[in-house]
C-alpha cells in the first residue's frame, strides 16, 4: 500500500507522529488541530480504542481507501463521502498579488475566513500544523493557503480560501503555487484532497497542472448515543 492511501495514519506515524494522541491502535489529531484519526487495523479492539480517545460530541475523520464499517454499538456514521486526492505541482502565476507569511497573531482573521469560505475544519491550531500564506487587502485578509498533513515525504495543501469579496482575481492559485514552491524547497511533494463532487475546484487544479492520485473515502464517525451541532466536518 502507497503511503498516501492511508494520509492520515502516515501522517500520524511519520513527520506528524509527535502531535499524536493515542489509544493502543487508535490515533487522532489534537481536535483543536483538525478532527483527523485513524486505525492500525479496523478490528473491533481497534474501534474501541477510537471510541476511548473520543470525548462527547467530537466527530473523527478518517480518509480509507476502502469503506468503514465501525461497531453500531459505538459508532454512528455522520457522513460518508468521496474526495479525489490529487498530486503535482501548481503553476506560478505571472505577476503574483504581495503574499505574506501567516502567524498566529493572524489566527483569529484565518478562522473567520475558514468559516466563511468554508474549505473544511478549520481549528484554534490548524495554522500551526505547517506554514500558511496569505493575501490581505487594505488591512483585512482575503485570501489564504497552508500545509496540512505531513505524511512521509508529502506535504498537504490545505485551507484554499477566498473571501467572497476577493473572488475571480486569482488568488487562490497564486497562493497554491507558492505554497507549493515553499514545499518543494524543502524537497518534499505537495498534493491535496477535494471533494469528489467539486468540480470547480477539481477543474482548477487540473488547469494548474495538478492531477488525479485516486480516490478515498471520507467517513465521519460519531460515538453512539453523542449529540452533534451545526455542520459536519469536511
Amino acid at each position: 500500500m502507497h503511503i498516501l492511501d492511508r494520509p492520515i495514519w502516515s501522517a500520524l506515524t511519520t513527520r506528524q507522529e509527535g502531535l499524536a494522541e493515542v489509544n493502543g491502535p487508535a490515533r487522532r489529531f489534537p481536535p483543536e488541530m483538525a478532527p483527523f484519526a485513524d486505525l492500525k487495523d479496523f478490528s473491533p479492539d481497534a474501534y474501541s480504542a477510537l471510541h476511548g480517545l473520543l470525548r462527547a460530541g467530537e466527530p473523527a475523520v478518517l480518509f480509507t481507501p476502502e469503506p468503514v464499517s465501525p461497531p453500531p454499538q459505538q459508532f454512528r456514521i455522520l457522513m460518508a463521502a468521496f474526495g479525489e486526492q490529487m498530486i503535482g505541482t501548481p503553476a506560478d502565476v505571472r505577476s503574483p498579488p504581495p503574499l505574506v507569511a501567516l502567524t498566529d497573531a493572524d489566527a483569529p482573521a484565518m478562522r473567520e475566513l475558514a468559516q466563511i469560505a468554508n474549505p473544511g475544519p478549520f481549528g484554534s491550531r490548524t495554522h500551526e500544523m505547517g506554514s500558511f500564506l496569505g493575501i490581505k487587502i487594505q488591512g483585512r485578509l482575503a485570501a489564504m493557503t497552508g500545509e496540512r498533513l505531513t505524511p512521509g515525504p508529502y506535504t498537504e495543501m490545505t485551507a484554499v480560501c477566498v473571501h467572497p469579496d476577493f473572488r475571480g482575481r486569482g488568488y487562490a492559485q497564486a497562493l497554491l503555487a507558492a505554497v507549493a514552491r515553499g514545499i518543494l524547497a524543502r524537497g518534499e511533494i505537495p498534493f491535496l484532497h477535494v471533494f469528489s463532487d467539486n468540480a470547480a475546484a477539481i477543474a482548477l487544479y487540473k488547469r494548474q497542472g495538478m492531477t488525479v492520485r485516486r480516490r478515498l473515502h471520507v467517513t465521519v464517525l460519531g460515538r453512539a448515543g453523542d449529540s452533534f451541532k451545526g455542520s459536519m466536518p469536511h
